[in-house]
């Protein structure tokens, strides 16, 4: 039982080493945002690994305020001793403060973890948001109860790239362009499913340079022929995406926590790139 709590104490220390180091990397903008406007001197990277090290371990605020403070190593890392860490609600703001641009710096950071050969997939999955009361949803009015990601994912070690979140469900030949093309310097060929069916998407694969492996509908002889031309092992190689999607929900959960969308897409943009974190560390 001993041996089982030094291994898992020696994996959440790698964990919030290596986070560590990642967002110390963040651009002084991205830093400013996570730092306490008061003026504590309590840095914004800091703010950064105890968000991830709080999905990580799927805790509320004051259990890993209370958890970090107990150990040394952690202490080490952050630089902080006991009563030095922020209150709950100072974590909380820092969440509620950063744009999603501070998290994409980190899942894009955290995806250069793991080993990418520029072969991607993208494919939609889905988050329930029914977490809040019933009381709460009345009284907000809202109606959407789920929340549709896009998730671009290398195929080497199963990296998320990137993401797409929204409310609204948009087509998927929409978003595809917009992930796809703000990537396209990292990427080589890229995969989906019929879903992703568009003579001008995949055009604009081919402007990026990028090679579209994205199956045809079939509605006439001449698709079966597209569909004969496109290379089977990279487009099998697609599964990832489902993969990772299927490891995300295990390990996380089906449903955000936060309440507002924008802290939801922000709160799936967190979970990414733990999930990065977490598959570089186990490897």
């Amino acid at each position: 039982m001993k041996r089982e709590s030094n291994v898992m104490h020696n994996t959440l220390f790698r964990f919030v080493k290596q986070v560590a180091s990642l967002a110390q990397k963040l651009t002084d903008a991205a830093l400013m945002e996570l730092s306490d406007p008061a003026g504590n001197g309590f840095a914004g990277w800091k703010h950064a690994v105890l968000l991830y090290l709080r999905e990580h371990m799927s805790a509320e605020y004051e259990e890993i305020i209370d958890w970090a403070e107990e150990m040394e190593r952690v202490r080490a890392v952050l630089n902080l001793q006991r009563g030095e860490f922020p209150a709950p609600s100072t974590l909380c703001k820092a969440f509620k403060r950063a744009s999603m641009t501070v998290w994409r710096q980190l899942l894009r950071r955290s995806a250069e973890l793991l080993d990418q050969n520029g072969h991607a997939a993208i494919d939609a999955t889905y988050f329930d948001r029914q977490q809040a009361s019933s009381h709460y949803l009345r009284r907000i009015d809202r109606s959407v109860k789920t929340i549709q990601t896009t998730f671009l994912v290398d195929t080497a070690e199963g990296a998320i790239l990137d993401l797409h979140c929204s409310t609204k469900w948009p087509d998927e030949t929409k978003i595809g362009p917009k992930v796809a093309l703000r990537n396209a310097g990292d990427l080589r060929s890229l995969a989906a499913d019929k879903g992703y069916d568009d003579m001008s998407f995949r055009e604009e694969l081919r402007n990026a340079g990028i090679r579209p492996l994205i199956k045809h509908r079939v509605f006439a002889p001449y698709d079966h022929a597209h569909n004969a031309r496109i290379d089977d092992e990279l487009y099998g190689q697609r599964s990832q995406t489902e993969s990772v999607n299927s490891s995300i929900k295990r390990s996380h959960g089906f449903a955000v926590r936060a309440r507002d969308w924008f802290r939801q897409f922000r709160e799936i943009t967190l979970i990414a790139g733990v999930y990065n974190v977490e598959q570089a560390i186990e490897r």
